[in-house]
């Protein structure tokens, strides 16, 4: 990662994530549509259990981001033995997650519905679904772990396979357990949750396998047992503003799912049509993101700042560039992505201007997304926290909440793209901010070398 042409190594770190998180995204969607099919009411528990869903995913996400910048700053500087440490207690970080969430998805399910409708069907359907995530989601977190592992030492081809794996197995299963084909008995929305995490499960297995016998500069020990205080703190320093910032997102769609409930169960449910299909947009940006953070944290041990410029620099290209055909295609082809989902005339009628309206949102979310991770790449993961917050909390939810009261339904859509902008006005702030305290005096020192 310090020799190799940037745009090749960013390419061939990103390139294998960006299609397996298609993958993912592909799966998503498939999911939904499934599941669509069996009524309105199944697609919007699913939608109403997406913010749980997305808290499980940040854990998971948020420490593993914190795992590969600690992890590829020690290889950076050569220190194995913190390496191998931040591996170890990173899987227990995992196990601990996993507990937790097991036990939320046991006792806290169904308040969690309760709170958000009073729909019977949608209750049931959701619960059934959430608590089978929940209480296997130690697929979910050993699969993030173990892929954030191979990620830090530069061997996405294997996440790749991981990923798209588990995505297959997914996808394949989603019908038959569903609607009860090939001898198997109909589950309904349970059999999707069924199908989700067995895919997580086998993609869990196989990372576990990959470590153990492909990634050499780091070496998994029975000391997952036995956490080392100074470690987590390190992974945390970096991993705790991630899942708070990420969390964040859970807290705006909880508050969304409520505002827009209000009006109709439908326009739930297009908001999460929205999610699933935005995910084919920003899953290959995430994917360039987890490409682009272990070359900067890197670079950065190894005090390397041109290459820290360079791999910045052609990561806002791709990210601006995939995100703008991301638009393009999200206002050409509204009305055919939405029957997708088996949309019935009223939701085609709340969710073709919904989609396009949203969708101008990423003209500017990807240089954003690029900042937050180069912020946290570089351990300032509260300069992300601070984007975020502000963003979903203080400007998209309460924008959303007057849009509602005062414009209608049609009008609450516009709260994105407004608090995108105003995102982009702190990232370019902050930005600015990492070059001139992190990047520049590097460049000083390599100067002097």
């Amino acid at each position: 990662m310090g020799v190799m042409p940037v745009n090749r190594l960013l390419i061939s770190m990103s390139l294998p994530m960006m299609v397996s998180m298609l993958v993912q995204a592909l799966y998503n969607i498939v999911d939904s549509m499934f599941v669509a099919r069996l009524s309105e009411n199944a697609l919007t528990a699913v939608s109403l259990a997406f913010p749980a869903q997305s808290l499980m995913i940040a854990v998971g996400t948020g420490t593993g981001v914190g795992i590969n910048a600690l992890l590829s700053k020690s290889l950076g500087e050569k220190n194995f033995e913190l390496a191998n440490k931040t591996a170890d207690n990173g899987v227990f970080l995992a196990v601990m997650s996993f507990l937790a969430f097991a036990l939320g998805g046991i006792f806290l399910t169904r308040p969690f519905f309760l709170l958000q409708t009073g729909n019977a069907a949608i209750v049931e359907d959701g619960v059934s679904y959430l608590t089978i995530c929940c209480v296997c989601s130690f697929g979910l977190f050993g699969q993030v772990t173990l892929e954030k592992l191979l990620q830090s030492t530069g061997r996405t081809f294997y996440t790749m396979i991981t990923q798209g794996t588990g995505a297959i197995i997914n996808i394949i299963l989603d019908p038959i357990m569903i609607f009860g084909l090939l001898g198997c008995p109909r589950m309904g929305v349970a059999g999707a949750a069924i199908a989700t995490v067995i895919g997580q499960i086998v993609a869990a297995a196989l990372a576990l396998w990959f470590n153990l016998r492909k990634n050499h500069e780091i070496a998994l020990s029975r000391r997952i047992l036995r956490p080392e205080g100074r470690v987590v703190r390190k992974i945390y320093s970096v991993g705790l503003p991630s899942i708070v910032m990420a969390s964040i997102g859970s807290v705006m769609t909880f508050g969304m799912n409520k505002i827009l409930i209000a009006f109709t169960s439908t326009a739930t449910a297009v908001f999460g049509v929205y999610f699933k299909l935005q995910s084919f947009v920003f899953m290959p940006t995430f994917g360039l993101n987890n490409g682009m953070v272990p070359i900067i944290s890197y670079n950065f041990g190894a005090r390397k700042p041109d290459r820290m410029k360079q791999t910045i620099r052609l990561s806002v290209l791709y990210a601006v560039g995939m995100l703008t055909f991301g638009l393009v295609i999200f206002w050409l082809f509204t009305p055919q992505l939405l029957s997708i989902f088996n949309a019935s005339e009223t939701m085609l009628a709340i969710g073709v201007p919904a989609l396009r309206i949203i969708s101008l949102s990423f003209l500017f979310a990807g240089f954003c997304i690029i900042t937050l991770s180069v912020c946290q790449a570089l351990g300032h993961g509260l300069l992300s926290l601070t984007v975020s917050v502000v963003r979903q909390l203080v400007v998209l939810l309460p924008s959303a909440f007057l849009l509602a009261r005062f414009g209608g339904l049609s009008a609450v859509w516009w709260a994105f793209p407004f608090a995108e902008l105003f995102s982009l006005t702190l990232c370019v702030i902050y930005m600015r901010h990492l070059y001139r305290s992190e990047i520049k005096p590097l460049e000083g020192s390599a100067a002097e070398g």
